[in-house]
């Protein structure tokens, strides 16, 4: 959430910046600035009415002393009138204050200025890409067919549990999942994330801090009886463990890193982009979570675009960093690089990390701050970033190294599958 400050410093710029994210902002930001005029003069007239009630109520014993009654009758029910007068002001301010909330929530993020122009995923720029897309001849089978050949998964099954969207995993297929989760993991704790295991479901105020709502309702499973939320994403509930937190300077950066099955209705998704695993409504992801001083966030967030790559590297899969353009990107993020995995068998690249610097507005929304060296109070930068989500890395591996004697497995793996080879 963009800081009053900000906006109120700022107007023109805002709407400029957020034009590059396709956001009509001159509206909204003209509402916001009258409202927090309304809100300024309530305040005010708010103020200057209580301070006249507790004068006139501490005057009032004095002329009782002095046998002033009239007068102290008067002064009573002046009193009164002015007692009704601050309810008024206060449930008026109280509703400005909410109205002004609640058009802050609608403002997206501002785009760092490294981010590209462009309206969609074909706009995005290319940083750069590494390993060698193999040649795997006409008879290549897509994922889906090699997950029943060797009965990996049966999304069948899924359908019949629950739904489209939800397989089972079944013998190696369970284990190579178990294995890449648990890869991931100690990838992330060797490079110093603290390991969290948090709660699959969160509040409405844990959506509302990282701003998964309001942008993201409609994606979102929710628990109505109780009023909870499936995650879509292990960054809900571990970067609200910082909610409301002051951190000390020395304390950061925070890095913290997750393990958690993921929600997503993706409601409106058909055709062969989302046979398979590659479009699933819920899905196994390792997150890795930041949080560091402003100075310093861009250069964690390179820090952990290279981590990402190592990963990707490792598993010895195709890949390429996008740096997405204004169009493409989230609500919340000021600069986003996503990773994608190249599919053999389905000729196309597959998304599997997004990695993002939401610089301050994650923070505002949480109240997230830190105490500096002058012992004085800010906002810190809150980052995250895919490490990694499994289905499109799986769908990956088993095309990629599909061979005439069976699907190998990548060396990197094999300490946690404990077999080289399905067949």
């Amino acid at each position: 959430m963009l800081t009053l400050k900000t906006i109120s410093e700022y107007p023109e710029l805002i709407i400029k910046k957020l034009a590059k994210k396709h956001f009509e902002a001159q509206e909204i930001i003209g509402k916001v600035l009258e409202l927090d005029q309304l809100r300024k003069k309530t305040q005010t007239t708010l103020d200057a009415s209580l301070a006249e009630a507790n004068s006139l109520s501490k005057h009032i014993g004095q002329l009782m002393k002095e046998g002033k009654k009239s007068e102290a009758e008067a002064a009573k029910n002046k009193v009164s009138e002015l007692k009704n007068q601050n309810k008024t002001l206060e449930d008026a301010l109280r509703q400005a204050e909410q109205d002004l909330q609640d058009l802050l929530l609608l403002i997206p993020n501002l785009p760092a200025d490294e981010v590209p122009e462009g309206r969609t995923a074909e706009d995005n720029v290319v940083e750069r890409t590494g390993g060698e897309v193999p040649d795997l001849g006409k008879d290549a089978l897509p994922h889906w067919d090699l997950a029943k050949k060797y009965d990996l998964i049966d999304f069948e099954l899924g359908v019949k549990i629950s739904g489209a969207g939800f397989p089972v995993y079944k013998g190696k297929g369970a284990r190579l999942q178990r294995a890449l989760i648990n890869y991931f993991l100690d990838k992330a704790r060797d490079a110093g994330y603290l390991e969290i295991q948090p709660p699959y479901v969160v509040n409405a105020a844990s959506g509302y801090g990282t701003g998964n709502l309001p942008d993201k309702e409609g994606q979102m499973y929710h628990a109505t009886v109780d009023d909870l939320y499936l995650i879509p994403t292990a960054e809900i509930p571990v970067t609200n463990i910082y909610r409301d937190v002051i951190l000390e300077e020395k304390d950061l950066p925070v890095k913290n890193t997750a393990y958690s099955a993921c929600f997503r209705r993706e409601a409106g998704s058909y055709g062969k982009d989302v046979r398979g695993l590659n479009r699933l409504h819920q899905f196994d992801k390792v997150e890795i979570v930041r949080i560091d001083k402003p100075e310093h966030s861009y250069e964690s967030l390179k820090e952990m675009v290279a981590y990402v790559q190592t990963i990707v590297e490792e598993l010895e899969l195709p890949w390429r960093i996008l740096r997405l353009c204004g169009g493409d990107m989230s609500f919340t993020s000021a600069l986003t690089f996503d990773f994608e995995v190249y599919s053999a068998a389905q000729q196309r690249w597959l998304e599997v990390s997004s990695v993002s610097n939401f610089e301050s507005f994650q923070a505002n929304r949480l109240k997230c701050r830190y105490r500096d060296a002058d012992k004085k109070i800010q906002l810190v930068h809150t980052l995250n970033g895919s490490a990694l989500a499994l289905p499109r890395i799986v769908a990956a591996l088993l095309e990629n190294n599909q061979t005439a004697d069976g699907i190998r497995i990548p060396k990197a793996l094999i300490p946690y599958t404990g077999f080289e080879f399905i067949n």
